[in-house]
């Protein structure tokens, strides 16, 4: 019997600005698992730390019991042009989940499978658990790994005839054929602009 096993990265901070005043961060959280408890087997989606703070105190209140573990402290000091800095919250938030991973009873609130495995807001988690959408928590994830599948929108542009100026820089990036789950995301396709 296999080892279950879930592999949970926080990754590639990116700056989001909200209007001219104000930016956030926000994170890539990776899933890589072949647990039972998951829908998905790979999913990558983009939070922000608010967003970590709103689950930590939903899966606290539902789990009175249980200790969470914290959050990489929210200081008045956090500057988010510091590479420092910005590592150190992502490294945080990574222990964060991986603790979060590992207690059964945590994994078994919606809302953290939402969090990972979906784009919804707080707002339309919250509602998607409490039974007021019309789409269940497993149809939320589906259809959020379904609109993150390149290869149907790719084959379109290719009936179009793409400008050749950008035929090799999209399709070529996967190196995978569409068979392989882990680049449905997309999430490794980021431009090399951005190493730097």
């Amino acid at each position: 019997h296999l080892q279950e096993f879930v592999t949970v990265l926080v990754r590639d901070p990116r700056t989001q600005k909200e209007d001219s005043w104000h930016s956030y961060i926000d994170y890539e959280i990776f899933i890589h698992t072949n647990s039972m408890c998951f829908t998905r087997k790979t999913s990558c989606v983009r939070r922000r730390f608010r967003e970590f703070v709103w689950l930590r105190q939903r899966l606290q209140s539902n789990a009175v019991l249980i200790q969470l573990p914290e959050l990489p402290s929210k200081t008045p000091f956090f500057n988010m042009n510091n590479p420092h800095h910005v590592d150190h919250r992502r490294q945080g938030l990574q222990e964060f989940l991986e603790k979060i991973l590992q207690d059964a009873l945590l994994l078994s609130d919606s809302r953290l499978h939402l969090f990972l495995q979906t784009q919804l807001s707080p707002e339309d988690m919250e509602a998607c658990v409490s039974g007021q959408t019309k789409y269940s928590v497993a149809d939320a994830i589906h259809n959020f790994a379904s609109l993150n599948r390149r290869f149907p929108v790719e084959d379109e542009e290719r009936k179009k005839g793409k400008n050749d100026a950008d035929s090799d820089s999209e399709s070529s990036s996967s190196g995978l054929g569409p068979s392989d789950d882990s680049v449905s995301c997309g999430c490794k396709a980021s431009p090399a602009s951005e190493e730097s």
